[in-house]
């Protein structure tokens, strides 16, 4: 079935109001378990974001700054995930709020939208960012990397927004995915090849990141094909040609590599990302049949038991990425090999519907939390994660969000 049909028959289904992928809501623990976590902060609202992450069984409350956190990358997939579970209700609540983001903002009026804003809802007025009063400094702290405006994230909320779209048809979403990609455009093009890592930074003055992502320039591809499709203008053809030639520097015969670095020169080739494997032949149709190689060097350097790991270290799953990979098996046919990770991932569920992060108590990615750091100091937890159950519930409804349709 080609992206077009695919298309096409999601759109009937999400018409009809049944959901886009066949099986019951019994047959969907992921589908089932998200709704269920989300449903409360989804009602209070027309527009919310949600925690990125609730404690863990071993933990009376989160850190301070994941405490009133609402990661856009998270709250973008759930978005999407809602969409291809039949919850096009409860996706809207945070549609809206991604509206508002791309519209409004306390410092610039430029139309990026933040790594993250505050948890809860939104009254028709700029989102609240993240922070938490810090009593030994004696101030209201923020943190620099949640505050910035990631290209991959952004990117990602355009791809909900147009995911919207396609489900409702309000040129609202419609509008604010256009000036979120148009920010991206403007802002943090790296010259003929590639699309750079975004803005770093407290208000008003940010860093300009200068190295580029292969998983961010999957992501613009994504969209600017999406929004050339819709529109037919030039520059969003332009933009996704731009992202691929970027894509294609990356692949090296067998595997990406993570990008370049601030000047420009290859990102160092022993440092490995799951996704960053994925994502680029999930996301361009008409890929070069080598590009898919890519999922059996994932198996070969990133597989431990039960799952995947982020990095080449294998020291723990990552559910997220492990959810993913699911879905690439889905996608090339292995249907054997999804049934077992989906399978796996069922003990990842707890009892709010969300799946923890790690099976270990913590997994390693090799990437810095400040993105113009060099310190491996990224780490996930083994904490109930929007962003791990959204992916296995793409996963399980075989959603693939960067073309918004179920894949075969």
């Amino acid at each position: 079935m080609s992206w077009r049909a695919a298309v096409a028959v999601t759109l009937a289904l999400l018409a009809s109001g049944r959901p886009a992928a066949a099986g019951s809501v019994e047959e969907r623990p992921f589908c089932d378990g998200l709704a269920r976590a989300v449903a409360v902060p989804l009602r209070v609202a027309d527009a919310v974001f949600l925690r990125s992450y609730e404690p863990a069984a071993d933990e009376r409350r989160l850190p301070a700054p994941l405490a009133t956190t609402a990661f856009v990358y998270d709250n973008a997939l759930v978005a999407i995930a809602l969409v291809a579970c039949g919850r096009v209700t409860e996706a809207r609540a945070i549609g809206e709020a991604l509206v508002l983001a791309a519209s409004r903002d306390r410092t610039f009026t430029d139309g990026r939208i933040r790594n993250a804003y505050r948890a809860g809802p939104i009254y028709d007025e700029a989102p609240l960012l993240p922070g938490w009063w810090d009593d030994r400094a004696g101030l209201w702290a923020e943190d620099a990397a949640q505050d910035g405006s990631s290209t991959g994230n952004v990117a990602w909320a355009a791809l909900a927004l147009l995911t919207l779209h396609q489900a409702t048809g309000e040129q609202t979403f419609l509008s604010a995915a256009r000036r979120a990609m148009d920010w991206v455009m403007t802002t943090t093009s790296c010259g003929p090849d590639g699309y750079c890592g975004g803005v770093h930074g407290y208000d008003p003055q940010q860093v300009r990141l200068t190295w580029s992502s292969t998983e961010h320039n999957v992501d613009v591809y994504a969209v600017s094909r999406w929004l050339f499709r819709l529109t037919g203008e030039a520059r969003y053809d332009d933009a996704a040609k731009r992202a691929r030639r970027l894509l294609d520097r990356a692949f090296r015969g067998d595997h990406f590599s993570l990008g370049t670095k601030p000047d420009g020169s290859p990102a160092d080739d022993s440092l490995l990302a799951l996704d960053v494997q994925l994502w680029p032949w999930m996301a361009v149709p008409d890929a070069p049949r080598a590009w898919r190689d890519a999922l059996g060097f994932a198996q070969a350097h990133l597989a431990v038991d039960g799952g995947f790991d982020f990095n080449g270290d294998r020291d723990g799953v990552w559910v997220e990425g492990t959810a993913q990979a699911a879905m690439a098996y889905r996608l090339v046919g292995d249907r054997a090999m999804h049934e077992r990770l989906m399978k796996g991932m069922r003990a990842d569920q707890v009892g709010s519907g969300l799946l923890n992060a790690t099976r270990s108590r913590r997994v390693t990615t090799g990437l810095s939390i400040d993105p113009t750091g060099t310190t491996p100091d990224f780490f996930y937890y083994r904490r109930p994660h929007l962003g791990a159950t959204a992916w296995a519930a793409l996963a399980e409804t075989g959603w693939n969000p960067f073309i918004g349709a179920v894949v075969p």
